[in-house]
């Protein structure tokens, strides 16, 4: 077990404390949640949104807590007590402090934005193991360290700060020398990767998400931003410090996040825009995947990839424009990590059990991602818009999309996401997208009414489907030979909330068992939801 005392982690925190002499408690962890203390562990408490962690200090030490810190004035603990002005803030220095500043030993390249994340991480992981570098990978899916994948949980954003370090130091301990971090608005709002130390920081895009947290889309791009802002506090590192910030070109977020871009940091942008640093030109799709010519300052290279859509040329050129003008990478290499990649877990995955037409799971769930998904869909099978948005019979080449929207969350992409599809998709499946403790009836009303908005007919062009595991058996079924399926807003998460209850759940399976009782093939059961009883 490690034990790093508790004079050292605070020997280079960056923020005020008292007091300012601290002992040398030996400390074997640090613990975020009181249940999970043990014996030795620094337990950090702070005020939160629904609980105030200071009111379980007691419990922490009767678990083994060896010191508190906390933002309250507390005396008469058994052990020594660190006031700090945010504890939110504190707990990633601590946590870098603890595991040694993984950080500093590694180049750190984050990926943040609303849509694209996962993909363009994973696609800039294939580039770096085409060019050779010793690549590690902590995604909202899971953490490649060499091997060793571990699963970073259900309905997660940015792992904690505690998290975060300990995958950073498994890194260093494993001999790697690059990480890619996949850094959400949460992650950054709450300071959890400030002391990640990155080099360079790439978006994919900044859309209308999360505004229940951020309360505004100006705030949410705020929070965006303070990755680029990172990039001027990395330390300095033997292996260099490139501080390059990767923009979007194409996203209305560029103007924003160049004007915060200042030295030591540098900027670069990719995009479809011709005025773009590196650009896609002569793009082609199908529905084996696009192609398209990479050009940059001194480099044009063809680039092949399965992937499918508009947005995964965008997600090829972020990853691309990162590794080359980032990391050095040579641009063909670039390309051929690009095309190693053939599919990310719930991102345009297509389920195939020999039906007529094409079965697809996404992790759309924003309304831009919904619109970019059923675009890229009719793209792929050549499909026009539907007219009239009363629903299209049954000619072929139809987008039939179900998707539904979170309880708890953004209410207002609730009606957004049901005018996208109604103006795209030939029909519409509303169904539940974890309600949580929200009345479902009520949320696939808010839905249906933003698709009556839109000149849709319920019955028709739309219509509503409370159980989620119903909603793909009747899309399925409705389907004709050349039509597609997209079940959207679930992709690769594994749980659905009702209440309080997370309940065992995966968009591709679902669709897996809806197809083979279709076709008559050995499938999977339909996992079960509480709206089968209803």
């Amino acid at each position: 077990m490690t034990n790093v005392p508790l004079k050292e982690l605070f020997a280079e925190f960056p923020l005020l404390f008292t007091p300012v002499e601290i002992p040398n408690t030996p400390i074997t962890g640090i613990a975020i949640d009181s249940r999970r203390v043990e014996a030795g562990n620094l337990f950090i408490a702070w005020r939160g949104g629904s609980a105030d962690g200071h009111a379980f200090v007691p419990a922490a030490i009767e678990r083994g807590a060896a010191a508190i810190v906390g933002e309250r004035e507390m005396t008469g603990l058994p052990v020594p007590y660190i006031r700090v002005e945010n504890s939110i803030e504190a707990v990633t220095w601590l946590a870098a402090a603890f595991y040694g500043w993984p950080g500093r030993s590694l180049t750190v390249i984050g990926v943040t934005g609303t849509d694209g994340k996962t993909t363009t991480c994973n696609l800039l992981y294939q580039v770096m193991l085409a060019a050779g570098l010793k690549a590690g990978l902590i995604s909202t899916v899971n953490a490649v360290i060499g091997g060793e994948v571990l699963d970073t949980g259900f309905h997660v954003t940015t792992p904690d700060a505690p998290d975060v370090q300990f995958y950073l130091s498994k890194m260093v301990a494993a001999g790697l020398t690059h990480v890619i971090l996949e850094t959400t608005s949460h992650g950054l709002a709450q300071r959890r990767t400030d002391a990640a130390q990155y080099d360079v920081a790439v978006v994919t895009n900044v859309t209308h998400e999360h505004l229940d947290q951020h309360g505004s889309y100006e705030n949410y791009r705020a929070a965006k931003a303070r990755l680029f802002q990172l990039l001027a506090v990395t330390a300095d590192k033997p292996q260099g410090n490139p501080r390059l910030a990767v923009l979007n070109r194409d996203d209305s977020s560029y103007a924003y996040l160049s004007s915060i871009v200042h030295r030591p940091s540098s900027a670069v942008c990719y995009g479809l825009n011709g005025e773009a640093d590196v650009r896609a030109e002569n793009i082609s799709y199908s529905p084996q995947g696009i192609r398209f010519d990479a050009a940059g300052p001194g480099f044009r290279v063809p680039v092949t990839s399965a992937l499918v859509g508009e947005f995964n040329v965008s997600n090829c050129l972020a990853a691309l424009t990162a590794a080359v003008r980032g990391l050095g990478v040579d641009p063909e290499t670039a390309a051929r990590g690009l095309a190693a990649l053939t599919g990310v877990p719930g991102r345009m995955e297509r389920i195939d059990l020999g039906q007529p037409f094409t079965a697809i799971v996404d992790f759309a769930h924003t309304p831009n991602a919904l619109r970019v998904a059923i675009n890229a869909v009719r793209k792929m099978i050549g499909s026009p818009l539907p007219q009239s948005g009363e629903g299209s019979g049954v000619r072929a080449g139809r987008v039939i999309a179900i998707f539904g929207s979170a309880g708890l969350r953004d209410k207002e992409k609730r009606r957004m996401m049901a005018e996208v599809a109604a103006e795209l998709a030939d029909v519409s499946i509303l169904t539940a997208e974890d309600p949580r403790t929200e009345s479902l009836d009520g949320i696939l009303e808010e839905m249906a009414a933003g698709a009556r908005s839109r000149g849709g007919t319920e019955g028709q062009a739309f219509v509503r489907v409370a159980d989620r595991g119903e909603a793909i058996r009747f899309g399925v079924r409705m389907a004709a030979p050349g039509d597609v399926v997209i079940a959207c807003g679930k992709g690769h998460e594994q749980s659905m909330c009702f209440g309080e209850t997370e309940y065992p759940w995966d968009d591709r399976t679902a669709m897996r068992a809806a197809l083979a009782e279709l076709v008559g093939a050995a499938g999977p059961a339909m996992p079960y939801l509480p709206t089968q009883e209803k």
